[in-house]
This record gives structure tokens, sequence and C-alpha cells, in this order.
């Protein structure tokens, strides 16, 4: 960032009082100009798409979307400083890679201490990509109960029990889930990490299948066998994937 440059700042929080203290706050800071407040995840998603912020101030708990939820959502590069009343998120905070998080109730020396790292982070580019930025967001292992995928301006929310089967397709995935697909740009591994091990399975290096739709294991070839989903479609078995459907079934 050049000196004397101003920085774009985006504030999002679902509390109205808290997102005018913080503009009371920031009023001090001339080289801070915010562009912009949301009150949940969706109306910042599309606040970032057309402010173009260089720095978010993110609240963590909030309907709809929570902040690591906005984050594996953004669509461009911007610096984060999470907000938050619940001190057990700020390690995930700096796990993601963060630029700062405030702790509610936070005092403006506090603020002013963030800004000073926010200042040092904008303009620079981020050192890891959305997907790693999701896989880290994530508590330890608790599985995520739905899965993201944005599509242009609309947010599609898929509960992990719609889900059919994941495809791999190159650097993305499609998402098989009551007879509609959807792409996100997520490797496969990646999103086997972020699902529950019990009810997801490899069948297959290009597939995960949710087991609840399996109807039937089928011989194909020599050594290779065919899944039978209950409404018909048939996925590839390989046989390191049978060997773990023979684990848990």
């Amino acid at each position: 960032m050049n000196d004397g440059a101003r920085i774009r700042a985006l504030i999002v929080d679902d509390e109205p009082l808290a997102r005018q203290l913080l503009r009371e706050y920031l009023s001090v800071h001339h080289d801070i100009e915010i562009v912009g407040e949301c009150a949940n995840g969706f109306e910042a998603l599309k606040c970032v798409t057309d402010l173009e912020p260089d720095l978010l101030f993110l609240d963590i708990q909030m309907p709809k979307l929570d902040g690591f939820e906005v984050l594996q959502l953004l669509d461009r590069d911007v610096a984060v400083i999470f907000v938050t009343a619940y001190d057990q998120h700020a390690l995930r905070a700096f796990e993601i890679h963060a630029v700062d998080y405030l702790l509610k109730p936070f005092s403006p020396e506090r603020l002013a201490g963030a800004l000073g790292q926010a200042r040092a982070r904008v303009g620079k580019p981020a050192a890891y990509a959305a997907s790693r930025l999701a896989a880290d967001a994530l508590p330890g292992r608790t599985a995520v109960e739905r899965i993201l995928v944005r599509d242009q301006s609309s947010v599609h929310v898929i509960g992990v029990q719609q889900v059919d089967f994941i495809e791999a397709q190159d650097d993305y995935v499609c998402i098989h889930a009551e007879g509609k697909t959807y792409l996100k740009n997520q490797t496969l591994g990646d999103l086997e990490e972020q699902l529950d091990e019990r009810r997801f399975v490899r069948i297959h290096r290009s597939y995960l299948l949710n087991l609840e739709r399996l109807a039937r294991l089928e011989p194909y070839a020599k050594d290779s066998r065919m899944a039978v989903l209950k409404d018909g479609r048939e996925l590839p078995v390989s046989r390191a994937g049978y060997t773990r459907l023979r684990e848990l079934m």
C-alpha cells in the first residue's frame, strides 16, 4: 500500500450497535474510508463484489452465513479482521490467516493495533487459495452439515443429506443432489476432508458417494465393481473403494 492511500473498509455485523461503535472508533483513523455496512453474510458477498473493499471487519456469529462461510465464498482477495464475542474463535481466525481479530468488547487502542496489521497487509497478495482457507476454517474435524456453492451473485446452500454423490472435475467438484448439479471450485480431496467419513465414502479416485444412496454393488469387470444407486445410476468402484465400503457396510 502506498503512503497516503486510503483503505476502503466494509463492516459486516448483524448487530446495529456493534456497527455503530466500530464506525465511531474508526472515525479518528483518517486513512480508513467506510464504504458500506452489511447485516448478514449474503449482503457481504454482494457488497464485496460491488464495492471492492480492501478490508473487511467481519463478525463471526451471524445468521444465514457465518463469518468463516463468507470468507470461503469470497471471489476476490481482501484483508480480514474478524470481530467476535467468543474467544474460542480466535485461534480459528489466525489459522485461516486473517489479519487480526477483535474480541468484543474491544477498546480503541486494540482496534488501532489491528489496523496497524491491516495497513501492512492491504495490497499484498493472499498466501492461500480460498479452498485452503475454507478447509482451515473448520473447527478441528467437525464435519460440515452443508455445502455452500457460489454461482455468480447467488449462493446455493446444500444440506449434506441432500447430496447423492460428488464427482471430481479437475480442480472443481460437481455435486449431484436431488436431481440437480452444482459446480464448486474445490478439489475432491479438500471436500472429502470436510465431510463425515462415516456417511461419505471415496469409492473411486473421482467419486465420493453418500452411503445412504447405495442400493447394491454389482461385479463389473475383473477386480472391479459398480455401485448401483437407489435411483438406478451407476458409479465405478475401485478396489480401494470396495475395501472402504466393506469396512462400513
